[in-house]
C-alpha cells in the first residue's frame, strides 16, 4: 500500500468546537490520545456565544442563556471548570409572566424558595399552587434519573417502563396517572393540571423553550419529568455564556488538545470503509490514526463531508429524511437600555421586575398558543418574547447604570421566509414589539432604548451552521428523540464507517448546554477502542 503524505497527524480529530466537541476532545486527550479540534470560526463554543453586537460594553448571549445542567454536568466536575474561569449565579426569582392590564404576575422562584412560588400562584388558585409545588418537589427528587438519561447513550424504554417510572415518581401525588398520560400532549396535560389561564400561558412557553413542542402527542411524560425539573433550575454564567466555552477551551489546553481555528473541514477522508482523516478548506490533509468525531449536524457530516458514495443507500436515505425545526427556531433580540423594564404587574409583586426570565406580550393562554402555532406553521407571529436582563445580576454585562436586555422570539424556520423578508423582519420587528412592550412596562419607550438589534434564524444558519436556525440541529419529535436520534441506526454515536463518530446535538439528547452528546460519544469510543471510563467524581453516571 503506497504511503500517504499528510500535513499533520493525530490519534483523534474532532470536527467543530461547539461545547460538545470540546467536551469529547478533553476526555479523549485526558485518556492519552493526541487530539485536535478543527473549528471553522475564530472562536470555540458554538451556541455558547456572548458578543457585543449592538454597542460596546453591552454584552448579549446570542444563543444559549440558561444553564440548568451545571449541577449534574460531568465535565464541570471532572475538569474543575469552576477553578479555571466558570462563575455562576442563580437568581432567586427564576421566571415570570406579566400582563398588559397590570393584573398579578405569575412568578416562579428557585427550588429552595417554593413557598414564594406558592404564594404567587395562590393569588389566582390555591389548588394550582398546591399542584405546581408538589409536582416541582417530585421532579426535584428524580434528578438522578434525569442525569442517567442525559449522560448515557439512549436505551429503548417500552411504554410499560415509562409508565412505571412516572408512577414511581408522581403516583402518590393523587393525579390519577395512567397509561393515557403518556399519549397526551404537554398542552393537554397542562390544561388538565392547572385551572389558572395565566399559569397555563407560562407553562406553554416554558415547555416549548426547554422541552417539547406543546402540541406533540406522546410527550406528556416528558413535561412531568424533564420540563418540570429544568423549570427554575437556571443559572447565569457570569461574564456571559461564552465563559463556559472559555473554561472548556482552557480544560482542553491543559490536557494537550490542539485547537485549530479559522479552518473549515471540507471532507472527511474515507479509505475502504474507514474514516482516516480530514481535508480542510485550504487543502491540507490531517490524518486521524484512530477516529474522527463530528460535532456538525447529521446532514453536514454524512452528506457533505463524507459523501454519499461512501454510504449505504439506507444511511443516505435516513440522513436526507432528517428534519430541522420548527421546534427551537428562535430569533435573538438585543436591547441596550437606560433602565430595566418596570412592569405594571409589579404593583402586586415587585419580583416580576427581577425575574431571570420574563415573558411579556401575552394576555393569556390563547395568545400564547396562537403565537407558538403560528411560528411552527411557518407564519410570522405577532411580536411577543421571553426576555432577560443579565446586568441585574452581573453588572459586567453592561456599562455602569445601564442595562443589557436580551430575549427570544419564536420564529418560523429560516426557509419559511425569503432573504428580503428576513431583512424586513430585522428592520421592523423589534420596533413593533417595543410598541406592545410599553403597554406592559410604561418605561419601555423608545427614549429608554439606547440601541437595539435582532438576530434572525437565517443568520443563525449562516453563522453557526444551525440549519433552519434550529439550535438543536434537529426537530424534537418522537421519531427523532432518544434511541431514534438522529435515526435508529446511528443512535449510539457510531456510524456505519469504522472510526467515524457523531458527537453533536443531532444525537441524543439533542440541544442544550449539557455537553451530554460529547460525553456520551466518549463513552462509546472508550468502549470501542479500550479507553478508560470517563468517571472521575463519584456520580454514578
Amino acid at each position: 500500500m503506497p504511503e500517504v503524505s499528510y500535513d499533520a497527524s493525530y490519534d483523534a480529530i474532532v470536527v467543530g468546537a461547539g461545547h460538545n466537541g470540546l467536551c469529547l476532545a478533553a476526555y479523549l486527550a485526558r485518556a492519552g490520545l493526541s487530539t485536535a479540534v478543527i473549528e471553522r470560526r475564530h472562536e470555540e463554543g458554538g451556541g455558547a456565544n456572548t458578543e457585543e453586537p449592538v454597542m460596546a460594553g453591552f454584552r448579549h448571549n446570542m444563543h444559549a442563556q440558561y444553564m440548568e445542567f451545571f449541577d449534574i454536568m460531568p465535565m464541570i466536575q471532572d475538569f474543575h471548570l469552576d477553578e479555571i474561569g466558570l462563575r455562576t449565579v442563580m437568581p432567586e426569582v427564576q421566571a415570570g409572566i406579566t400582563f398588559r392590564d397590570g393584573r398579578p404576575p405569575i412568578v416562579l422562584h428557585r427550588p429552595d424558595l417554593l413557598d414564594r412560588t406558592h404564594a404567587s400562584i395562590s393569588r389566582y388558585s390555591t389548588a394550582d399552587a398546591d399542584t405546581f409545588v408538589e409536582l416541582k418537589r417530585l421532579a426535584i427528587n428524580i434528578e438522578p434519573l434525569i442525569a442517567l438519561n442525559l449522560y448515557n447513550p439512549p436505551m429503548p424504554v417500552p411504554p410499560e417502563g415509562q409508565l412505571a417510572m412516572l408512577e414511581g415518581a408522581f403516583g402518590h401525588a393523587g393525579l390519577g396517572i395512567g397509561p393515557h398520560w403518556l399519549a397526551k400532549t404537554p398542552k393537554a396535560l397542562i390544561d388538565e393540571l392547572f385551572e389558572t389561564p395565566e399559569l397555563r400561558a407560562l407553562m406553554y412557553r416554558i415547555t416549548v423553550e426547554w422541552g417539547f413542542p406543546v402540541d406533540q402527542a406522546n410527550t406528556g411524560g416528558g413535561f412531568l419529568t424533564f420540563v418540570l425539573w429544568t423549570c427554575g433550575n437556571w443559572k447565569l454564567a457570569k461574564g456571559g455564556t461564552h465563559s463556559l466555552a472559555k473554561a472548556m477551551t482552557q480544560a482542553c489546553y491543559q490536557v494537550g488538545v490542539d485547537l485549530i481555528e479559522n479552518t473549515a473541514v471540507k471532507e472527511i477522508v474515507v479509505r475502504g470503509e474507514r474514516a482516516v482523516g480530514v481535508r480542510t478548506s485550504d487543502g491540507k490533509y490531517i490524518e486521524a490514526k484512530k477516529l474522527v468525531a463530528s460535532n456538525a449536524d447529521i446532514k453536514q457530516t454524512l452528506l457533505d463531508m463524507v459523501g454519499q458514495n461512501h454510504l449505504s443507500q439506507l444511511w443516505v436515505k435516513r440522513a436526507k429524511a432528517f428534519r430541522y425545526g420548527p421546534s427551537h427556531v428562535l430569533g435573538t433580540l438585543a436591547f441596550c437600555l437606560h433602565e430595566a423594564p418596570n412592569y405594571l404587574s409589579a404593583r402586586w409583586d415587585p419580583d416580576i421586575n427581577n425575574c431571570f426570565y420574563t415573558v411579556v406580550g401575552f394576555d393569556g393562554p390563547d395568545d400564547m398558543i396562537r403565537y407558538i402555532r403560528d411560528a411552527y406553521s411557518g407564519r410570522l407571529p405577532e411580536p411577543a418574547a421571553g426576555t432577560w436582563v443579565n446586568s441585574l445580576w452581573d453588572p459586567s454585562q453592561a456599562p455602569p447604570s445601564k442595562h443589557s436586555l436580551t430575549g427570544w422570539y419564536f420564529f418560523p424556520p429560516a426557509s419559511s421566509l425569503s432573504a428580503k423578508d428576513w431583512q424586513e423582519v430585522r428592520n421592523s420587528y423589534n420596533e413593533r414589539f417595543l410598541l406592545k412592550w410599553e403597554k406592559f412596562a410604561p418605561n419601555m419607550t423608545r427614549d429608554n432604548v439606547i440601541a437595539m438589534r435582532l438576530y434572525t434564524p437565517d443568520q443563525m444558519e449562516h453563522k453557526n451552521l444551525m440549519m433552519e436556525g434550529d439550535f438543536s440541529n434537529g426537530e424534537f419529535s418522537v421519531d427523532q428523540m432518544g434511541q431514534n436520534r438522529p435515526f435508529p441506526e446511528a443512535s449510539n454515536y457510531r456510524t456505519e464507517l469504522e472510526g467515524l463518530y457523531l458527537c453533536g446535538p443531532s444525537s441524543h439528547p439533542g440541544g442544550g448546554m449539557h455537553a451530554a452528546c460529547g460525553y456520551n460519544a466518549y463513552k462509546v469510543i472508550a468502549q470501542d477502542i479500550g479507553l478508560p471510563s470517563p468517571l472521575v467524581s463519584e456520580r454514578g453516571y
